[in-house]
């Protein structure tokens, strides 16, 4: 079983890291709503790229044998949302928080504890 670690590092701290760097290469020029999201989504599909076409056992191996690769992608989905969230105002603490009292109502734990169906499919 995997260890679980905390890092009690701020969003703020990475958010100014990651501004500082990509000014310092210039790069907000580059960083539309649309660049970032189609890096989002390309980093993401990366990260599933390592585990396609693998079962549950395989995955986890995967899991292990290329965790520095995973890691990576990880780190790369984590950077374009924090860089978008930073230039376009979105306050990701906030906007988790909003979205889970949404979820709250939407997947009530007692019609839904144990079951993996959407919203809508539940009832």
């Amino acid at each position: 079983m995997m260890k679980t670690v905390i890092n009690m590092t701020k969003l703020e701290e990475l958010t100014s890291e990651i501004r500082t760097f990509c000014e310092e290469r210039d790069w907000t020029q580059f960083h539309t709503p649309k660049d970032l999201a189609i890096g989002l989504v390309g980093e993401a599909a990366e990260l599933l790229e390592l585990f396609r076409y693998k079962n549950l056992e395989e995955s986890l191996s995967a899991l292990e044998e290329k965790r520095e690769a995973v890691g990576d992608e990880l780190a790369d989905v984590f950077f374009h949302l924090i860089r978008f969230s930073d230039l376009y105002g979105f306050d990701l603490s906030d906007e988790l928080r909003r979205k889970m009292v949404k979820n709250a109502v939407k997947y009530p734990a007692e019609k839904v504890r144990g079951k993996n169906l959407k919203y809508d499919e539940y009832e």
